[in-house]
């Protein structure tokens, strides 16, 4: 009998991105006209050391080369919310709009471009319902080496 050799033994395997969901309760966002106290942030690098999960002070540990891959989902199904830009020091890392196939469905995806970053606070601006303009997060989310 032979066995397939396992994909971290071969180093086919591709490094998974780091996701950051943003959950938005977009009644209490629309009612307060902002997402504090509305907003939970989540990644999937606890087992890394990020912390901070569902706060809006969430904080991911990165690396450089980290590929971080950022979206959003609404609280209530029937609410709209979407990502409409992401404000951060782009020395660190870029981040751009992309649309899965076949979908208007968008993410956010950039890399860390550098090595033992301090904290790098950033802000994330959603647009929530019908209002025209951004809603800004107040308290910072950050990245970290």
């Amino acid at each position: 009998m032979t066995t397939k050799p396992r994909l971290r033994e071969t180093g086919a395997a591709a490094k998974r991105p780091i996701s950051i969901t943003a959950v938005v309760d977009c009644v209490g966002a629309l009612a307060s006209h902002s997402v504090h106290g509305h907003l939970y942030l989540y990644d999937t690098n606890k087992a890394g050391g990020s912390t901070g999960f569902g706060t809006e002070e969430l904080r991911t540990k990165v690396k450089r080369g980290d590929q971080l891959l950022w979206n959003v989902l609404a609280l209530e199904c029937e609410a709209f919310v979407s990502i409409d830009d992401i404000v951060i020091d782009r020395d660190v890392i870029e981040p751009e709009r992309k649309i899965y196939p076949g979908t208007d469905v968008a993410y956010w995806i950039g890399t860390v471009k550098k090595d033992d970053v301090q904290s790098v606070p950033y802000q994330i601006k959603f647009r929530v319902g019908t209002r025209t303009d951004p809603i800004t997060t107040t308290l910072s989310p950050a990245l970290f080496g």
